[in-house]
């Protein structure tokens, strides 16, 4: 049961969770019936028409305006891109960085992040870490600033424990100090309810594999279309402001779009757009907000169960630090993970433990066929907990 929707009639979209214990989210969703449908139609339509490449192309369209909704942003604001670790990448390159100039992420963030900008090193732009603490937020940040700072970027959900930053106050910090401010909402994106409009950034991106319920290999970007300077590192007919219509390419035809397609390169992942039209679709059918709170309920169930087991949690307690469906337990993975997956439980394996990570689709027994298997492999004295 669940206080916020009904989670039985959710649960019936995702037939992996009625056949294993799936509290592994956070590294891929299992697929749903409305996504995997929205992909047959396309795969159908191409098998028996050979593909109708202007009713796609139609539907990518419906899709990043679905994307703008979701986000509350412009469909003019929003790119496709490959993964998280392109749009990251996209944005780095964007910003107008040079050589003494230096960039403020958090140590231990996602590397796919953090390698975005490193990369920059090369171009004499230095890069700060500062401290992973349970509590991020601009007062964090404020004794690092100084004249080189040009730019913020950190993800809102931390992947390795669930950290969840305060973004919005990080965000009025860079706008206030004039500094770029790029966001990576993989962990967020389909389970914490996300304004971009409010977080003022610069650039925010993600995947679309976890909570957004699509297979690997469709990423996202907003751009704030106001900041006209930022650039695409590189160049195809798709990003221009004018595609020429013969297809022949000309030297003094070379602005890019004004909107942010001037980031894409065209030739998109056709099937997975699909996929997010469709979970768009189901996810605000249920509302985010509501997808939260449940999450945030198994989790304090969770922790519950945890504490009088006497096994530690990695990372923040409290809701407002804490993300709502990312938990990590101090249980070592090399001794834990395979017994785990041989009673068919699907946990990851993270720095300090064993990562949980809900789903819309995960239920209050969810919780407690793994708790029990704690409890039952606790209760030999040759396993204790970290």
């Amino acid at each position: 049961m669940s206080r916020h929707y009904d989670v039985e009639a959710v649960r019936k979209e995702f037939p992996a969770a009625e056949r294993i214990v799936y509290l592994d989210s956070g590294f891929q969703a299992p697929l749903a019936r409305p996504v995997m449908a929205a992909i047959e139609t396309f795969l159908r339509e191409g098998l028996e028409t050979a593909g109708p490449k202007s009713v796609w192309l139609d539907r990518v369209e419906q899709t990043r305006a679905k994307v703008a909704r979701f986000l509350g942003v412009s469909a003019d604001e929003i790119a496709f891109t490959k993964n998280t670790s392109e749009s990251m990448n996209i944005a780095a390159n964007a910003l107008p960085l040079r050589a003494g100039d230096s960039v403020l992420m958090i140590h231990g963030d996602h590397p796919n992040n953090t390698y975005a900008f490193l990369n920059l090193k090369k171009k004499g732009v230095r890069i700060d870490f500062l401290p992973m603490t349970d509590v991020v937020n601009a007062e964090a940040f404020l004794p690092y600033i100084d004249d080189t700072t040009r730019a913020i970027s950190l993800s809102h959900v931390t992947f390795h424990a669930g950290h969840r930053f305060d973004i919005e106050s990080i965000g009025a910090l860079c706008a206030d100090k004039k500094l770029y401010f790029v966001v990576d909402v993989m962990q967020a994106i389909g389970v914490v309810p996300i304004d971009v409009k409010a977080i003022q950034a610069t650039f925010v991106g993600c995947g679309s594999h976890k909570g957004l319920l699509v297979p690997q290999g469709l990423g996202l970007l907003y751009w704030n279309q106001t900041l006209k300077e930022l650039e695409p590192a590189y160049l195809a007919a798709a990003s221009l402001a004018e595609i020429p219509d013969d297809l022949i390419a000309r030297p003094d035809r070379l602005a890019s779009s004004p909107t942010a397609r001037r980031f894409e390169l065209g030739n998109f992942n056709l099937p997975a757009i699909h996929a997010l039209g469709a979970s768009l679709d189901m996810i605000e059918q249920i509302g985010v907000k509501n997808i939260q709170n449940h999450c945030f309920d198994l989790g304090d169930h969770l922790l519950a169960q945890l504490d009088d087991l006497g096994v530690s949690l990695i990372g923040p307690r409290q809701r407002q630090h804490r993300s709502p469906h990312i938990y990590v337990v101090g249980l070592p993975a090399t001794e834990w993970l395979s017994y785990f997956e041989e009673n068919g439980v699907r946990v990851s394996p993270e720095r300090d433990g064993i990562r949980i990570s809900f789903g819309m689709f995960n239920t209050i027994d969810d919780v407690d066929r793994l708790v029990h298997l704690i409890r039952g492999r606790l209760s030999k004295k040759s396993f204790k907990a970290a």
